[in-house]
């Protein structure tokens, strides 16, 4: 598992890229009453908002963490967007991407790295 500064995860899973937010993004944003999901077949760019969360506390937006086609969403978090609380690293994933090189999750920070830079 891979994660970015923006506090989302990104993992490998045959050749699609999963995409969630991470435990300590969860937490930050209380319960999360909605999310909006990006359409499937949808070409997206690093840094376009693709996402909307809404939690009791506030709004955000995740971003596209790499270039790529959007392949799936998970529907359940429409239907049951708590799950984002119950399980963020887990059954809680955003979307799944293909992108063209797998190789430029190497660019992304570890598990260790990550834990470092939450401080």
């Amino acid at each position: 598992m891979r994660f970015t500064e923006e506090h989302e995860w990104l993992r490998l899973d045959g050749d699609v890229v999963v995409v969630g937010i991470t435990e300590h993004a969860a937490e930050q944003l209380g319960d999360v009453v909605f999310v909006e999901l990006p359409d499937v077949e949808a070409m997206v760019a690093k840094g376009d908002e693709i996402c909307v969360i809404e939690s009791v506390k506030a709004a955000s937006d995740i971003l596209a963490p790499v270039d790529g086609e959007i392949v799936e969403v998970n529907e359940a978090l429409v239907d049951t967007p708590g799950l984002v609380n119950d399980d963020p690293q887990g059954d809680a994933w955003f979307f799944k991407m293909k992108i063209d090189d797998t190789s430029i999750l190497d660019d992304f920070m570890g598990e260790d790295d990550y834990k470092d830079f939450l401080g």
